[in-house]
């Protein structure tokens, strides 16, 4: 298990990733090669199995950390996910302090949570049991996902909840609850974020967001997040694609212009 990269997290290390949603561990091993922080393996919006995510992290993992998006705050998703070695854990749609205390109970044996205890792949099947058992509540990050306005409404109580290592935002989600779906630079949503902003950092919570390009996640970043996931596999794949399509089209326009045609 990636022991440092909860560290990094919670002393607010600038760690740059990208989104999978492709059941491929060429892909998630092709971007762990490009030199990325750590991957968002996400099992709320794409056809991912759990399977599929422990595919992705042996071929990712241990050169580059994988976080996985669970579809819900749901205890066999939580413990299944943690089961196959990742080294954090995405809670979606937290709204209250219940929610945010639940996802941090889920996630951590007890005394401190109710984690129930396998063997599995995070344990080394067995072979590395007492290890894993006694280091995981230290070392596996346990991130929440703010995007709803309720959260922004409940985030003083939630930030103070103890055992969260960051509050990941969710603009698209976020816009959409409050009827201005996909315009994530809206003033409202501007000042909504800004709100978890404040209460975050003053409460010492790591932030991270998700942007859909590099320039999108930029202010982000400057205003002192350091979790941050730009793109998704598929549309990094397309944007790619495209690029030689123009080729293709510079070509043809060339051919037009010197009367080719």
């Amino acid at each position: 298990m990636t022991a440092s990269f909860k560290r990094k997290i919670v002393r607010q290390d600038l760690l740059i990733g990208t989104i999978i949603t492709l059941p491929s561990p060429e892909v998630s091993e092709i971007l762990s090669l490009s030199g990325l922080d750590w991957l968002f393996v996400d099992l709320e919006h794409s056809a991912l199995s759990v399977r599929d995510a422990q595919s992705i992290l042996q071929a990712a993992m241990p050169k580059t950390p994988c976080v996985i998006r669970v579809p819900s705050n749901d205890e066999i998703w939580i413990k299944k996910c943690l089961d196959i070695g990742a080294a954090g854990i995405l809670v979606p749609q937290i709204r209250t302090s219940s929610d945010a205390q639940r996802a941090v109970q889920l996630c951590k044996y007890p005394p401190k949570g109710s984690r129930s205890v396998g063997i599995a792949r995070a344990q080394g099947y067995g072979a590395k049991f007492q290890d894993y058992v006694a280091s995981a509540n230290d070392e596996i990050a346990v991130i929440l996902q703010i995007e709803h306005m309720d959260a922004v409404d409940n985030i003083e109580m939630i930030c103070d909840v103890s055992g969260i290592d960051a509050l990941f935002v969710g603009p698209y989600d976020l816009s959409a609850s409050m009827g201005k779906m996909g315009l994530t630079t809206d003033p409202e949503i501007q000042k909504a974020i800004s709100h978890v902003t404040q209460c975050a950092t003053q409460a010492n919570i790591p932030l991270g967001i998700f942007g859909i390009s590099e320039e999108s996640v930029k202010p982000y970043i400057e205003n002192g997040y350091t979790l941050i996931a730009v793109g998704i596999d598929t549309m990094l794949l397309g944007e790619a694609a495209a690029k030689i399509i123009q080729i293709s089209d510079h070509r043809q326009s060339r051919r037009y212009e010197e009367g080719s045609y």
